[in-house]
């Protein structure tokens, strides 16, 4: 049973690159919630299999369209098919993207332009083509999809970690401009999950690092990582610049969900302490993000 704080029924949320991995595990969150779903990516036969599996285990509606997101026709088509099959967005989760790990005198004109165009680039044109109907109901949430690597980053990770870093700046100037009309746009920066995408790149000597520098141990898993964007999919502003109890300065508009991932000696990101579970972080998670929107005495849990 859907918790109050977190029922979205009625809403609408579009969801790129949904038909795996995280997006995937978001799209379902939104739909346990009771959101009907648009999901999206360049495969048609994962995405029927996600789109028939979530529709399957909830009473949510899912469209899903098969979209290359490096080209900005198709991009501004998917707005166009998201609106016509549902009549309204009312969150969208920009969550394609993709990494092409090259050294900075290695890189190459079409690597590079291709990463920003779908990491970058489409998030602006997917957020500019679909906020004006939120505007007209003045009532919308956007949400980026960061990463940890927008924060830290390691070796030949020079594009990834440009456009990671670059939608943390995009969330903060498109807050101000929508806030007004009662959209909220916030940005999440998971930490190291196990997907298919670093699943192909990290060599098993890399994976192993990853996980001794989170203090939970092994990478994270897609399982549960729909409490914090339902969080944010319901909440009523932005994350705010202040400074914490312990004087520590939270970024606006940004969230991190690691099991505490610590970076280097030299890149100590976050400052995550590590809870007894992955369950227990995320509600945790859930529990400050409903603190910060609702007031002190309401809880996930309350």
């Amino acid at each position: 049973m859907t918790h109050p704080l977190f029922d979205l029924t009625g809403r609408v949320a579009l969801v790129t690159g949904g038909s795996k991995g995280l997006g995937k595990a978001m799209a379902r969150g939104f739909a346990e919630a009771g959101a009907n779903i648009v999901i999206c990516s360049r495969h048609d036969d994962e995405l029927k299999q996600a789109a028939a599996e979530i529709a399957a285990d909830t009473a949510s509606k899912v469209a899903h369209f098969v979209v290359d997101m490096t080209d900005r026709k198709a991009v501004n088509d998917l707005a166009a098919r998201a609106l016509k099959a549902m009549g309204r967005v009312d969150i969208l989760v920009n969550n394609a993207g993709s990494n092409t790990p090259q050294p900075i005198d290695q890189i190459t004109d079409e690597a590079w332009d291709r990463i920003i165009e779908l990491n970058l680039s489409s998030c602006m044109a997917l957020t500019r083509a679909l906020a004006p109907q939120m505007k007209e109901r003045r009532w919308g949430r956007i949400i980026h999809i960061s990463s940890i690597m927008g924060l830290s980053s390691k070796e030949a990770r020079n594009v990834y970690s440009a456009t990671k870093s670059a939608l943390l700046g995009l969330a903060r100037a498109s807050a101000l401009d929508l806030g007004p009309f009662g959209i909220t746009v916030n940005c999440i920066a998971p930490g190291p999950f196990l997907t298919d995408l670093p699943g192909s790149i990290l060599s098993d000597t890399e994976k192993k690092v990853f996980a001794d520098r989170t203090a939970l141990g092994p990478l994270g898993r897609t399982a549960r990582t729909g409490w914090p964007r339902a969080a944010l999919g319901q909440r009523r502003r932005q994350l705010h610049h202040r400074r914490g109890a312990r004087g520590r300065w939270r970024l606006a508009g940004q969230g991190v969900l690691s099991a505490g991932w610590r970076g280097s000696a030299r890149q100590r990101v976050g400052h995550i302490l590590p809870p007894p579970t992955v369950a227990s972080h995320l509600r945790s998670a859930a529990d400050r993000l409903c603190h910060e929107a609702f007031g002190p005495h309401r809880t996930a849990c309350s």
